[in-house]
């Protein structure tokens, strides 16, 4: 299963602008960071703030921001509103099915079965989730703040939580 480039664009928009929780963000700086179409970014950020997701604030000094904390916008639940569709197989399609073999076949249940547990991985993860390294995302996105601060943090001096 591969997720459409409209849902990945709209999880890494959310990400940008969750690791800049201080600022309205510009839909050229998110375009720019992940070298995406920003006529297409557009369409995604309206979308995202249709459902909730963004803010979006119009004009010359307007920009987007999240619309809830990270913690309250769950992986699956984007997926779901950004995805067209989830049918893996024609069999998926209850009106149009013309697989002949779908009555003795066991693929529909397999792999309905395999939807289920992809959503319910997704579903035990945030926004918040995605971001808990805030300052690595900033580097990573060319954030010149983030790169400046880390570079007047000597290495000795961070500090590493190992995870057990």
């Amino acid at each position: 299963m591969r997720l459409t480039d409209y849902t990945d664009y709209s999880l890494r928009t959310l990400i940008y602008v969750a690791v800049h929780p201080d600022e309205l963000v510009h839909v050229q700086a998110v375009a720019d960071a992940f070298d995406i179409p920003k006529n297409h970014l557009v369409k995604i950020v309206q979308k995202l703030g249709q459902l909730g997701f963004l803010h979006t604030v119009r004009g010359r000094a307007g920009g987007i921001r999240l619309g809830r904390a990270p913690e309250r916008i769950g992986l699956g639940e984007v997926v779901r509103a950004m995805e067209p569709d989830f049918a893996m197989v024609e069999c998926f399609h209850q009106g149009d099915n013309a697989c002949v073999i779908t009555s003795a076949c066991n693929l529909r249940g397999v792999l309905g079965e395999a939807l289920r547990a992809y959503f319910a991985v997704l579903d035990r993860y945030t926004l918040a989730d995605m971001v808990n390294k805030p300052a690595a995302l900033r580097r990573l996105l060319g954030d010149a703040a983030a790169v400046a601060v880390s570079a007047a943090i000597p290495v000795r001096d961070i500090k590493v939580k190992r995870a057990d």
